[in-house]
């Protein structure tokens, strides 16, 4: 297999390329039906569009120009470090000097100068490739040899480190993809198909190196990440589970609202309820891992069937609504008109309008702006009869003055009653009084009217009162019995004095005691009915 290299190689230290044309690069793998086409010497071609733009491969490229020990050569874990530095070590430049070989299980040299070609020659077990006088290039595989390609034009030491650029850029590739294993951030699923491009890059690679050292390294972190990637899968499938849950929850919710009977429903809450429902299933949708394309189908299905039903009770109720509120909105407009027809009568238009008024309170709901709308009239209706009753009031009360003043002159003459000791000549006076109040007449305003009523009235009591305690002391009949009463306990009160100075002479304590205490008892009773 054949491919040409570019006509001006990029340089990589001291070398005789650098002044001179690049010779023809034949790679024992690419066919000779592509011999036509350009080969990066840089071995660019081996990057893959993960790593294209990673520092770490960045730094090597900068490095291996350089002739120094690149980043991911620093990387290379211990177990594996004897043999990866070995190998990046070869392909670091491709001038004149050579490191000297490494076994991959010695431990990490410093860099060297290159062997020459012909200590390679001298020495077939320890060197990773070698140069035949027609250029062609071998690596060494275990105890074999297999051809990676032609320089023919150049000298052996720039054949080399072409092939060991290729070499290295490979060993970035590979120390790229354990660096970010490292650092995490990329899932193992994509770290995996990186790892098994790079293994196929590795198969039958045209570079000179240690390239079983890498294919061990791929196959190592191979083997991680299909664990890891279990994990993620496990993750993965939990994540699903829980979204599930999370949507099948917002589809219950959603068919409770659309169960619950039209009739009983707040629209606008529940409206709004059902927009955030939707906002967190598109935020989920959106958010949140993929879930299988029959389950996401079906939780969608079942929603969107809850919203169309909610919207579908929604326009039944509105349109329900709408004709109910279409029949209230004539009985009130008839009401007003009414209330309205009312206002010739004034006043006395007051008690048809209470009656309109019940009727409007029990009409019903015409909607909020047809409502206030037809308030407005009905209320201005109201107003301009207790409007005429308001004014009849301020009329009557500006008429009432006088009458308040005269009145509270009777009252100031009515004080005279309770100083006259004779009751028929106190009545008398009040009479007077009362017949000269009466024809004062109603006085506005009503409050005014009950105070001063409220003044006779306490004078008028006060005159009954003396009057019936005269009448309860002057009645005969009263009188007799006052007089059987007194006669009785004057009786009784001689004999329990007999009694007493009887029980004194005997001497009988208990005795004394008895008549001393019946005889202070009936002497009160006498006391009390004036004896």
């Amino acid at each position: 297999m054949t491919a040409a290299a570019e006509s001006t190689p990029e340089s990589t230290g001291p070398s005789t390329a650098d002044t001179q044309p690049e010779p023809e690069v034949v790679d024992a793998d690419v066919p000779a039906t592509e011999a036509s086409e350009n080969v990066r010497p840089d071995g660019d071609d081996a990057v893959t569009e993960a790593e294209s733009g990673a520092p770490e491969v960045e730094a090597a490229q900068a490095a291996e120009a350089a002739g120094a020990e690149t980043p991911a050569e620093a990387e290379v874990p211990d177990a594996e470090a004897a043999g990866a530095a070995s190998d990046a070590t070869e392909g670091e430049t491709a001038g004149p000097e050579t490191s000297a070989p490494a076994r991959p299980a010695a431990p990490v040299p410093t860099p060297r100068p290159r062997a020459t070609a012909a200590a390679q020659v001298a020495a077939p077990s320890e060197p990773w490739g070698r140069v035949e006088d027609d250029g062609t290039v071998s690596v060494r595989e275990g105890d074999t040899w297999r051809v990676v390609g032609q320089f023919p034009d150049g000298s052996p030491e720039e054949a080399l480190a072409y092939f060991e650029r290729k070499y290295a850029d490979l060993a970035s590739e590979v120390t790229l993809l354990e660096v970010r294993r490292r650092r995490g951030g990329a899932s193992a699923s994509d770290l995996r198909a990186a790892a098994k491009a790079v293994s196929a890059k590795l198969d039958g690679a045209a570079a000179v190196g240690d390239l079983a050292g890498l294919e061990a390294r791929v196959a190592a972190l191979t083997e991680t990440l299909a664990a890891a990637s279990e994990s993620e899968a496990a993750a993965a499938r939990e994540a699903v589970d829980e979204a599930v849950r999370a949507r099948t929850e917002l589809v219950e919710k959603a068919e409770a609202l659309a169960a619950r009977d039209p009739r009983t429903v707040q629209w606008k809450q529940a409206t709004a309820e059902l927009n955030e429902l939707f906002e967190q299933w598109q935020s989920q949708q959106q958010n949140g891992p993929r879930l299988p394309k029959s389950t996401a189908q079906q939780l969608w299905k079942r929603f969107r069937d809850a919203r169309s039903t909610v919207d579908k009770h929604r326009r039944e109720f509105y349109a329900e609504l709408d004709e109910a509120h279409k029949g209230v909105r004539e009985r009130k407009t008839k009401l007003v008109e009414k209330a309205e027809a009312l206002a010739p009568k004034g006043e006395d238009g007051i008690p048809a309008y209470r009656e309109l008024l019940d009727q409007w309170k029990t009409a019903g709901r015409a909607g909020k702006k047809v409502d206030d709308a037809l308030w407005v009239r009905f209320k201005a209706a109201g107003d301009a009869l207790y409007g005429a009753r308001v004014e009849r009031e301020a009329a009557d009360a500006e008429a009432s003055r006088e009458k308040i003043e005269a009145k509270r002159a009777l009252l100031v003459e009515a004080g005279a009653v309770a100083d006259e000791r004779n009751l028929g000549k106190a009545r008398t006076l009040l009479t007077g009084i009362q017949r000269r109040w009466d024809e004062i007449g109603r006085i506005f305003p009503r409050d005014a009217e009950r105070s001063l009523d409220d003044d006779l009235r306490k004078i008028e009591q006060a005159l009954r009162t003396r009057e019936d305690a005269d009448w309860k002391s002057n009645n005969p009949e009263t009188k007799a019995r006052a007089n059987d009463m007194t006669r009785q306990l004057t009786d009784a009160i001689e004999k329990l004095e007999a009694e007493l100075a009887a029980a004194k002479k005997s001497g009988d304590k208990k005795a004394i005691a008895d008549a001393t205490d019946a005889l202070n008892a009936r002497k009160a009773w006498l006391k009390a009915v004036g004896g």
